[in-house]
């Protein structure tokens, strides 16, 4: 009976090879099947292949899971079988995870973590001990149990210091980091976690770490979301450059593969040929041996292959390495995001760094290339792989489908955020509209603010600060409302500009970086010189434009406080210093083709030339003035005049169906935290109207102190 058994496992290795997947489970289930009964292991290994097949090439999750539970009973009666075991845990750990099943799949881990405590110090028991607490910290993850997600990561570190594995070492240190991130609890944990990785990483061979390219990107993006959290611009720049050497790399690379595989496909199709000449053929097989070597040189094992853990069919759901960026080896093998989510993040990253400098020739060229690699995934029928299609109903889809789809939409939304940020700063207006549509409600609020409907905006920022649960979300959409109220202008907008700004400004320093610092400070000068306390403006704005040119780098930004201030030192007759403001303010703002704050600037330095007499200056400043309003009006009529006008001011919030539970959870992996405080600029919603700014000598209105 075992050679009728390696007779069928033969036809399905050659059933898969052809990609007949339906005949390949046939030939194992025929084994199954059977009225004649083989012995139990022989049969707990054909359903572990048959599960694996199922969860490596199609969807049918539940009927991988019936073959698993199974084997489980059958192992039940086998006292040894320490490896099979360990497969069968593993594999049935991964089914409860795809249909989120996670109390069945913890309960599941804890039973292979108390196999692997009793069955000795061997390098495989170590091996699956890391396995299974990767997998539980995730599935803690899910249940929001940040703390005993962290000790179970800390386990499978020490694990991978037992065998001196500097791979699985880096990626349980990279793990722990970015549980820490999701669930900040203090600053000196966070710290030492990313000094960890550090360590780690500089401990391993250079040799190693270029094969390592998985962990290298996701150790790079993690410390860069860390260094964005803490404000520290200038380090996470140096990471994001060489994040992108990575990339640009791997992708050379890539590529050499796909032509080295190309030219040895050709070879072996002219080695088919029967009336090839013999020195032909020892020339063809020459140069085939020669490629071959090329090939394996560049995709050399880890200091730990899979061939040394035999057999590689089990224990381990197997993908194709073409859009894969491995974290750890066997019997590890995960992933943080596919190569393509990998890439469109790096483009993201890119952008977000460059788009407060002005650098929008660049921001554009990534925003496309971010956006092509997403698309290329949607026309390879990525999500018809993923089980999604037309007809289909989200309940029948798996966790892990709703999660990376979740993932490439996110993406989207944030390319997208960011062409919308720059078309904005640029007075594009109707491009921008197109790009909106399907924007959350605090782009409305900027679309609006941008095109003055501050009514419509501060709508749009209230109800965007209500749709979400993140701190530092809600600071940044009330300060974004308080100015729009600012700009309305009458003493009750002041009001409720002041009602929104004085939670905000209390609470500043609880904030992690100066993000929400830097915003709140510029609101609030704006609003003290509103109520005319011009003095104590000029304070509160010098010391916002000193935290923002320190630490965030946001030329907008620096624009818009440099012109409120020289507009401030004009108000208190310090001309010298108003006109050397202005004229710097003007500078970065021609560099940002920011429309609205040149003529904000313009309008401010008309009125110093009045001052000081100087007529010639001031016709031709007014005349430059008038030129750009001209610009800026006829855009406005534009957008007003478009069809997704009046739908993006309307004051009625999008509904968007929202996610429940574990729907938004990673099944599989770590997920990807959307809340890490990237910064943006505050300056996509301050008013740059002259009238509305400037206007300081209107009636005065009574104060309010914070």
């Amino acid at each position: 009976m075992e050679a009728v058994a390696e007779g069928l496992w033969r036809l399905a290795d050659y059933h898969e090879k052809q990609g007949e997947l339906g005949k390949a489970i046939k030939c194992l289930e025929a084994i199954c099947q059977s009225p004649v009964s083989f012995f139990p292991v022989l049969e707990v290994k054909t359903r572990l292949r048959i599960a694996t097949l199922l969860l490596t090439y199609s969807h049918n999750v539940n009927h991988a899971k019936s073959h698993l539970e199974r084997s489980q009973l059958l192992l039940k009666s086998i006292p040894s079988c320490f490896e099979l075991k360990c497969r069968a845990y593993s594999l049935l750990s991964q089914c409860y995870h795809l249909v989120g099943a996670i109390p069945p799949q913890k309960q599941l881990l804890y039973k292979g973590l108390d196999l692997t405590n009793s069955a000795g110090h061997e390098l495989s028991v170590k091996l699956w001990s890391c396995n299974f607490n990767s997998q539980l910290a995730n599935a803690l993850i899910i249940e929001g149990d940040y703390q005993n997600s962290i000790s179970a990561l800390e386990s499978g570190y020490v694990f991978s210091a037992e065998i001196c594995y500097p791979e699985l070492q880096m990626f349980f240190a990279t793990s722990i980091l970015h549980v820490h991130l999701m669930q900040w609890y203090d600053d000196n944990s966070v710290e030492q976690a990313v000094n960890k990785c550090d360590e780690v990483w500089e401990s391993m061979e250079p040799e190693k770490r270029q094969q390592c390219v998985g962990l290298l990107f996701y150790n790079e993006l993690l410390h860069i979301f860390y260094r964005l959290r803490i404000c520290d611009y200038k380090n996470a720049a140096q990471h994001l450059d060489k994040l992108d050497a990575a990339m640009k790399a791997d992708l050379q690379q890539t590529q050499y593969i796909e032509d080295l595989t190309k030219e040895m496909n050709a070879l072996n199709q002219s080695l088919s040929r029967s009336d090839l000449h013999y020195k032909d053929r020892l020339a063809l097989t020459g140069k085939h041996a020669q490629l071959q070597e090329q090939l394996r040189s560049i995709t050399r094992p880890t200091s730990m292959s899979k061939e040394s853990l035999e057999p590689g069919h089990f224990g381990n759901v197997r993908r194709t390495s073409r859009d894969k960026l491995e974290l750890a080896p066997y019997p590890i093998d995960g992933e943080w995001l596919p190569k393509s989510a990998v890439y469109a993040l790096v483009d993201l990253m890119v952008v977000i760094f460059s788009r407060p400098k002005g650098l929008f020739k660049e921001c554009s060229k990534r925003i496309l290339s971010g956006m092509l690699t997403i698309q290329e995934i949607f026309l390879a029928e990525e999500l018809v792989k993923l089980g999604i299609a037309d007809g289909v109903r989200e309940v029948s889809l798996q966790h892990s489908a709703i999660w990376m789809a979740g993932v490439y939409l996110m993406l989207i939304m944030q390319l997208l955020e960011n062409k919308v940020a720059i078309e904005l700063t640029r007075s594009e207006f109707v491009e921008a509209q197109e790009a909106c549509e399907s924007m959350i409600e605090m782009l409305r609020g900027q679309y609006a603010h941008y095109v003055g409907c501050y009514h419509e905006a501060t709508f749009h920022y209230i109800e965007a600060a209500k749709l979400t649960e993140s701190k530092s979300i809600q600071a940044m959409c009330q300060v974004y409302a308080a100015v729009s109220y600012i700009c309305i202008g009458d003493a009750e907008s002041s009001t409720l500009a002041l009602d929104l700004i004085g939670p905000v400004y209390s609470m500043m320093d609880s904030f992690v970086g100066v993000r929400e610092k830097t915003s709140v400070l510029f609101a609030y000068g704006l609003l003290l010189m509103k109520q005319h306390d011009l003095q104590e403006a000029r304070n509160r704005l010098a010391k916002g434009l000193q935290l923002t040119h320190n630490h965030l780098g946001n030329l907008q930004l620096v624009a818009q406080y440099l012109t409120i201030l020289g507009s401030l030192a004009l108000a208190l007759h310090d001309t010298v210093q108003a006109r050397e403001i202005l004229r710097s303010s003007l500078t970065l703002a021609k560099k940002l083709y920011d429309i609205p704050t040149q003529i904000w600037v313009l309008s401010v330095l008309t009125t110093l030339y009045q001052e000081l007499g100087e007529k010639g200056n001031e016709m031709e400043n007014a005349e430059y003035q008038c030129k750009k309003a001209d610009d800026l009006q006829r855009r406005l009529v534009d957008a007003h005049s478009s069809i997704h006008h009046i739908e993006l001011i309307d004051k009625v919030r999008l509904e968007i169906q929202q996610l429940k539970g574990v729907d938004i959870k990673r099944a599989g992996s770590i997920s990807l935290g959307v809340d890490l405080d990237i910064p943006g600029s505050i300056g996509a919603s301050v008013s740059t109207s002259s009238l509305k700014l400037m206007d300081i000598d209107s009636g005065r209105r009574g104060k309010r102190k914070i």
